[in-house]
């Protein structure tokens, strides 16, 4: 048996679940416009464990979400992550942020593009095909209405992250699909933390650092 405390702090939604074998036992999360990780995470933390009937010596390893994302919610998720590790002698797993964001839909084909906002019309993406299979790697791009043409020229697409919102306004493809509201979860963490449990891929705690992203690409018109 594995029981994990995962964390996802890259965006406004503070998020903290407890996992036992990859399946979420209690979730506790809040998407508060305002940031308030540096309060809320802690408390976040003790309420998953006590309502899963836990303590922190019981969990096996500590999952954070790496990012990209905010640099103050990475910063504040990481450090607490491995203040953790580092106290416990537990182990410590990354998760891509992106990733866990598109284990939120499910589709039979096409594409799954998670993104979140940066800045302007800039936005952190990677593509996924239907089965989480990376097609693409994360980037950072700025966006205009020639973003993503190759892929919804070929399939159906599906949009989610709180980028969704600024690409909507530039991208009006028939194969556009837009899922609105959608942030990081810790909830979609649990499954991905088991399986590096599995196989022991762990962070060095002393060194890990999260993944800021922060150089921006611009993408050229393929029309």
């Amino acid at each position: 048996m594995a029981l994990i405390l995962n964390i996802e702090t890259a965006t406004t939604n503070c998020s903290v679940s407890v996992s036992e074998n990859g399946k979420t036992i209690y979730l506790k999360e809040d998407n508060n416009k305002n940031y308030s990780h540096a309060e809320s995470l802690h408390v976040f933390i003790d309420t998953v464990l006590k309502e899963s009937e836990a303590t922190l010596n019981d969990i096996d390893a500590i999952a954070v979400s790496k990012g990209p994302g905010s640099y103050t919610g990475l910063r504040i998720g990481v450090s607490a992550a491995k203040g953790l590790c580092f106290a416990l002698n537990k182990p410590l797993i990354a998760i891509s942020t992106l990733e866990a964001l598109a284990y939120q839909l499910k589709i039979d084909e096409g594409f799954i593009i998670p993104m979140l906002d940066a800045r302007r019309m800039e936005v952190y993406s990677a593509i996924f095909d239907s089965n989480y299979k990376i097609v693409r790697e994360t980037q950072a791009q700025i966006l205009d209405e020639y973003s993503f043409t190759e892929y919804l020229n070929e399939a159906q697409v599906y949009f989610i992250g709180n980028g969704v919102e600024k690409t909507k306004e530039l991208i009006h493809h028939t194969n556009a699909n837009f899922k609105d509201n959608k942030l990081p979860s810790a909830n979609e963490m649990s499954m991905l933390a088991f399986n590096k449990y599995k196989i022991s891929d762990f962070e060095d705690v002393a060194y890990f650092e999260p993944y800021y992203l922060k150089d921006f690409i611009a993408l050229k018109s393929k029309s």
